[in-house]
């Protein structure tokens, strides 16, 4: 059955390929804007074997794992932190409320002036995008808690830290994977978007340089790149959370009789 999808998937892809080989092939669009699949991976081949470019898979892949691994440990650090208490969950319920819908690109104005066309800016971005998805869940997860359970293990005068570990993560960690799953997502759209709007050193820098230069093909060639890592990210995000949860009953398949 996985092995079925995974052919399907990948059949999926080679056919958008051959449409984007024949479209512009008979006309239907002219070659200047949409060059065929083969011109955009032969460009792709080119680009490859230049430094420059792997210099920008480089910084654009650091700042995505870099702000990934931050907002990842916010989220988790403060959503149980405020999930465990009550009254700081309702001190700060509005103001998650007010912050969590303001779109990351809304303080990219902001982050240049106080950090300038810079990888922190974009860092700066893709924190602030990725931690919410990832305090969200984790306070799902935290109200998630059995009743039943969080009063018996205060019949047993566990400790906090003891119910944060016995009670807490078992129930909140299936809420965290899908958080860091979302997040990945988010840091790697945010990453590119701050290094295409800002101009801080990345992939996104060089989409923006080659779409100012006129080089289409290059620019297509590098929005293939970034796709790939988002699909890359989906796969090891999937991975982690098939193995973080191998004990879940979500993730149990039943064997045939």
């Amino acid at each position: 059955m996985r092995g079925s999808r995974v052919f399907l998937g990948v059949a999926g892809l080679v056919g958008f390929g051959l449409l984007l080989e024949v479209v512009p092939r008979i006309g239907l669009v002219s070659e200047r804007y949409a060059p065929p699949t083969s011109r955009i991976l032969a460009t792709l081949a080119e680009q490859a074997a230049e430094q420059q470019f792997w210099l920008a898979v480089w910084d654009t892949v650091r700042t995505w794992l870099l702000g990934l691994a931050i907002a990842v440990a916010l989220g988790v650090v403060v959503g149980v932190l405020v999930g465990t208490i009550p009254i700081l969950r309702a001190a700060t319920s509005s103001t998650i409320e007010f912050l969590r819908p303001i779109p990351s690109v809304a303080l990219i104005p902001l982050v240049v002036v106080l950090y300038g066309s810079t990888i922190t800016s974009t860092l700066v971005l893709v924190v602030y995008a990725a931690f919410w998805q990832v305090l969200i869940q984790v306070l799902h997860g935290v109200a998630d808690i059995d009743p039943v359970a969080r009063d018996t293990a205060r019949s047993y005068r566990l400790g906090r830290w003891d119910q944060v570990r016995y009670l807490v993560w078992p129930t909140a960690l299936p809420y965290v994977v899908t958080g860091v799953r979302l997040a990945a997502t988010v840091a790697l759209i945010l990453a590119i978007t701050g290094e295409l709007v800002i101009g801080s050193p990345g992939l996104g820098q060089e989409i923006a340089t080659a779409r100012s230069s006129g080089a289409v093909p290059a620019m297509y060639a590098l929005i293939v790149v970034t796709g790939v890592f988002g699909v890359a990210a989906n796969l090891l995000t999937r991975a982690a959370e098939r193995r973080a949860l191998h004990w879940h009953p979500a993730m149990r398949v039943e064997v045939p009789a």
